[in-house]
């Protein structure tokens, strides 16, 4: 029962996280659809805060790596339970977190596309709901620190 819910945590760390990246790119993708047809030439600009939402899969993975050494047989359910919370809070500090960031990023983009300056404006903005994955990973990182490993 301990490794299964130890993986488990770990699958939903990587998942949601995935999931949330996965989503939160489309999103940027359709508004840069958009607003490449009002402004073709800055489309550099639109790639670029496109790829933003992506890094809190990066960040489910981090956490997959930092976790799966820890899972070992014979493990005690404290360990397991300690897994499953800290991957099942990730997924989902990541998942929303690259959604929220989605939306400033293709709100940026559909002001670049209206003509505005907002490429600056947009990615300081969009650092904030970064922070708060960065934040999950780096209680997942101390967490993991003071499990016991195999």
């Amino acid at each position: 029962m301990e490794i299964f819910l130890a993986y488990l945590g770990v699958a939903l760390c990587v998942a949601l996280s995935g999931v949330g990246s996965a989503y939160g790119v489309t999103i940027c993708g359709n508004a840069a659809i958009g607003a490449f047809k009002k402004n073709p030439s800055a489309s550099g600009s639109y790639m670029g805060l496109s790829a933003l939402p992506s890094s809190q899969g990066l960040y489910g993975f981090v956490g997959f790596f930092m976790l799966n050494s820890h899972i070992f047989s014979g493990m005690t359910m404290s360990a397991a339970c300690a897994i499953f919370g800290v991957g099942l809070a990730l997924g989902l500090v990541a998942l929303f977190s690259a959604i929220r960031q989605a939306k400033v990023c293709a709100n940026g983009i559909g002001a670049i596309g209206a003509g505005h300056s907002a490429f600056g404006t947009t990615m300081v903005l969009a650092v904030f709901p970064e922070l708060y994955a960065i934040l999950g990973l780096l209680v997942l990182i101390l967490t993991a620190s003071s499990l016991p490993t195999a």
